[in-house]
């Protein structure tokens, strides 16, 4: 190698060329051309084939998701669970008698605390403080001679056949399976029932506009205080 390139040099300069300079830097000039192509062949482009579940799309937006950043939902966020609010009529000797609204679930006890709580002198034995409270119906508290109240059907279905329908506790659309019983008729008991506190006896259905005494008959055997 050292003599060919010696011989490529001019007459000139061939005098006096060591040739194991020349050798010397032929070496060099190798080492520099091995070194320069090595680095290109690392620095080339590559194809990667991405690992399997891993993202590697960008956004329309522009900017690449973050490693941490969860994936975005196909769907919208489920509906809101069943159930809506309670409306019951508190009534007798609490501090604020009246019509409360509460949260699905509610009990007596908290419809009591809604009205403000029960007077120092009320008598809270005739009420079961734990039952689950249904829609529309009226909470006595402290009245004499009010029974304990068992829990009702579920608020707004229907009454189970052949039982007999509490006029104290039903929701208007439970009135309106009685037999004569339509939306008007079933506002107006609750209305009466409001303005009484409660019905202390069937008998007082007969003061309700509309409740003639054939009405009254069909009605007696199917309800209850």
């Amino acid at each position: 190698m050292a003599e060919a390139v010696a011989d490529r040099l001019p007459t000139r300069f061939r005098v006096g060329v060591d040739r194991r300079a020349v050798a010397a830097v032929a070496v060099l000039a190798l080492v520099a051309v091995a070194l320069a192509v090595g680095g290109w062949w690392r620095a080339r482009p590559q194809s990667v084939a991405a690992p399997a579940g891993q993202v590697t799309g960008v956004p329309a937006s522009g900017f690449a998701m973050s490693a941490g950043a969860p994936a975005p939902s196909s769907s919208a966020a489920g509906p809101a669970p069943a159930g809506g609010p309670i409306t019951v009529h508190v009534a007798g000797k609490v501090a604020r008698p009246g019509v409360v609204v509460l949260p699905p679930g509610a009990r007596v006890a908290d419809a009591v605390q809604a009205a403000g709580g029960a007077l120092p002198a009320a008598d809270l034995a005739t009420l079961n403080l734990a039952r689950p409270l249904a829609d529309g119906e009226q909470i006595p508290v402290g009245v004499p001679g009010a029974p304990v109240q068992a829990a009702p059907t579920p608020t707004g279905g229907p009454t189970a056949p052949g039982a007999l329908v509490d006029i104290n506790t039903a929701t208007a659309e439970q009135l309106e399976q009685l037999p004569g019983v339509g939306p008007v008729l079933a506002r107006q008991i609750i209305e009466k029932r409001t303005q009484l506190g409660r019905f202390a006896t069937i008998d007082q259905l007969r003061q309700i506009r509309g409740i003639g005494d054939r009405k009254y008959s069909d009605l007696k055997p199917k309800v209850r205080v």
